[in-house]
């Protein structure tokens, strides 16, 4: 060994040693998250453990009274903090129907292209995403089935996207936790098993559905067995919180929504002008008894000089529906964005030490041996509960990520509660469909129906036998993986949410037999490679030695170093760079050792 290595003194280390190390720790069969390298060995799907959790300190009177003042006010502003972000995601999503409305009415005028599975899927999809509501989604199909321009098998397709759609406001929280590297790993995998879990269940009960109409005659045969009255609304708890702040930001006219998906010409603005009637008490199907599945119009009908103008701040503006869109959104994803950044500030501040352990403890814990395997269920009726109480499964699923991005809740244990949150959504949607008209009743009820088997279906798929738990490994390799290569997570929600659902939607436009023949081969490649690579794994014995590995295509076929090294150099920024080289440097200076062992 060189004299310059004597004595503990090494040289710094150059990137070409610290690639070298890297080369051989692959090579002695680690993969490309080098656990040795992570952070000095942390496991970061383990709960971050705080640094003061064993230690007792003798405080004074004085001390424990500043303790409690400040704990209090800490409470106060997560309180806030979490209001204004459940506000922000509600103004988000008249911002997308702002912007994305009229798009979305026009995709459901084509009965022809609807007429195809994988295209009604798709429409869902993308419809949910411009609107940002599975409810504004769901009152379009329904009105359209009741006026006859769609069939109840037509809609099944839409409404398992409109279940696929939802997962995305997720996913977009998710992405406001990416400045820390554990964080944003344990976020994105919580957002990713929602994505997941709703994809597979798609990827099995469509072609079951297209073949058998499975969930169709189900829901036929539960709404036969059952004597329907027309009711009223159930009590939107969340909304009787947030309308009075989001009431004075903007309020829009849903309705229009519809309109436009029915054929009906509306050249007005979505953005409401006129809110009551003045002298009157408000008619039926004023806001107060206007259920999701039938929105309210203005009441044109009535003399402008008896209408009472709305208030909020985009009353009487010249601006168009664009540009209060773009308004809107840049201004809710600030405010979305600074709320969850304190949140979770707030909650690393609060929940220390021994609360921290509590509250993991009581909300991990599983039943004593043997009834361990019911917290699982019971999670997800806790799941269900929740967002039945808070009527929105975008606002219950946005609020589990930033939990586990800190480390408040596991993966294990969010996956219920994100399963349960389907099935809460739809009794939410069950129970406005009976508030719904008598003309449309039977319709809304079916709809509804449809949406809570479907999902009862994918519980008994992915959820009821541990062994097919599979969004659980998946989500995991995905947080892994974005951890890593961050970009990889915008790619994700750009190619989930937007560019695969645009191709489809475009080969359906060129008719059935050319989607057939474009998506057919392509999705029998993503089969065999996923088999290859499961067998490549668990039976290589049985693959011939050529596909045994994948070293023998080019690098950038097999391998994100390629990518990441251009992703890095269009966008150096450190939000698209990952900071792998960096753990090394630090793991080689921290360890010189592994410098010393090498042949420099």
């Amino acid at each position: 060994m060189p004299n310059s290595l004597a004595g503990g003194q090494f040289p710094n280390p150059t990137l070409d040693a610290i690639d070298l190390v890297d080369l051989n720790l692959r090579n002695a069969g680690t993969s490309s998250s080098i656990p040795g390298l992570e952070e000095g060995g942390t496991d970061p799907w383990a709960f971050p453990q705080q640094k003061n959790a064993d230690k007792l300190k003798e405080v004074s009177t004085a001390s424990r009274l500043h303790g409690v003042v400040v704990g209090f006010l800490k409470a106060c502003g997560l309180l806030g903090n979490l209001y204004f972000f459940i506000c922000s995601l509600d103004i988000l999503g008249s911002a997308f129907q702002l912007l994305g409305s009229r798009m979305a009415g026009d995709i459901f005028k084509d009965n022809v292209v609807l007429s195809n599975p994988v295209a009604g899927l798709v429409i869902g999809v993308l419809v949910t995403v411009l609107v940002q509501s599975s409810s504004t989604s769901s009152s379009i199909v329904v009105s359209m089935v009741a006026s006859k321009l769609l069939t109840v098998q037509m809609s099944v397709p839409i409404i398992m996207g409109v279940n696929v759609g939802t997962s995305i406001t997720s996913t977009l929280v998710s992405m406001a936790q990416s400045g820390d590297r554990e964080e944003f790993q344990r976020a994105f995998s919580g957002s990713a098993v929602h994505g997941i879990f709703n994809w597979l269940t798609v990827l099995v009960l469509l072609p079951l559905e297209s073949a058998t109409a499975a969930l169709e005659r189900l829901s036929g045969l539960a709404l036969g067995a059952a004597s329907l009255q027309p009711g009223r609304q159930a009590p939107d708890i969340l909304k009787a919180l947030t309308q009075p702040f989001t009431h004075l930001v903007i309020q829009l006219d849903t309705g229009m929504i519809t309109s436009s998906a029915m054929g009906n010409t509306t050249n007005g603005s979505l953005i409401k002008q006129w809110c009551d009637v003045q002298g009157k008490p408000p008619p039926q199907g004023s806001n107060e008894e206007c259920g999701v599945f039938h929105p309210c119009r203005e009441n044109s009908t009535v003399a402008p000089e008896n209408r009472v103008p709305c208030h909020h701040l985009f009353v009487g503006t010249g601006l168009t529906d664009l540009a209060v869109g773009f308004i809107l959104l840049a201004g809710s994803l600030l405010v979305l964005c600074t709320c969850l950044v304190l949140i979770v500030k707030l909650l690393n501040s609060v929940l220390q030490g021994r609360i921290a352990q509590a509250v993991k403890t009581v909300i991990n814990a599983d039943f004593p041996f043997p009834f361990g395997w019911l917290s699982g269920y019971l999670a997800v009726l806790v799941g269900a509960g929740l967002t039945f109480l808070l009527q929105s499964s975008s606002v219950f699923t946005a609020a589990i990520v930033p939990l586990m991005g800190v480390g408040i809740i596991n993966l294990e244990r969010a996956y219920p509660l994100f399963v349960g949150s389907n099935i809460g959504t739809t009794t939410t949607a069950l129970l406005a469909a009976l508030a719904s008209p008598a003309d449309m009743l039977l319709f809304a009820v079916q709809v509804a129906l449809i949406h809570f088997f479907f999902n009862l279906a994918g519980i008994l798929l992915w959820y009821l036998v541990p062994v097919l738990r599979l969004p659980i490994p998946l989500a995991k390799r995905f947080g892994d993986l974005t951890a890593q290569y961050r970009w990889v997570a915008i790619v994700y929600l750009l190619f989930t949410f937007l560019l695969l659902p645009l191709a489809a939607f475009g080969l359906s436009l060129a008719g059935g037999s050319v989607l057939a023949a474009v998506g057919g081969p392509l999705v029998g490649l993503v089969l065999f490679i996923v088999l290859i690579n499961v067998l490549q794994k668990h039976r290589p014995s049985w693959l011939p030695p050529c596909l045994r590995s994948w070293a023998w295509l080019p690098l950038w076929l097999h391998s994100l170093e390629p990518w990441d090294r251009l992703v890095t150099r269009c966008c150096p920024c450190s939000a698209c760079s990952n900071s792998r080289m960096t753990s090394k440097v630090a793991h080689c200076y921290e360890n010189p050792e592994v410098i010393a062992s090498q042949q420099l």
